[in-house]
């Protein structure tokens, strides 16, 4: 029996976007973030994208596109504002970052 040779793999960084060398990395992961939250909201809903569009404000295809992941061009208080459309509240809280000297991160934390 041919024995297989072990499979290579990377330990990602927990940010695909900065292992795959985009720039702001953050800011990518954080619009994905909203971008589930939302897509989440609209199915627990059960609303048509159409319907769903009508609230937001935008174009059907728009939406889709967005919830596709192709969400280049909305900015991250635009995607947070589609999510205040569907009663959410968001907060956002500044504190200084556990390891001095490192730059701090952007995080969704979703509430319970």
């Amino acid at each position: 029996m041919k024995k297989e040779p072990p499979i290579e793999f990377e330990v990602g960084s927990g940010n695909i976007f900065a292992d795959i060398g985009l720039p702001n990395p953050e800011e990518h992961l954080l619009k994905a973030q909203l971008v589930v939250q939302l897509g989440l909201l609209i199915k627990a809903r059960r609303l048509t994208q159409t319907a769903a569009a009508k609230r937001l404000g935008v174009k059907q295809p728009d939406l889709s596109n967005i919830l596709r992941g192709r969400f280049r061009g909305y900015s991250v208080g635009r995607l947070m504002r589609m999510l205040t459309a569907f009663d959410q509240d968001i907060d956002i809280v500044v504190r200084p970052h556990k390891k001095r000297g490192k730059p701090g991160r952007i995080a969704l934390i979703q509430a319970a």
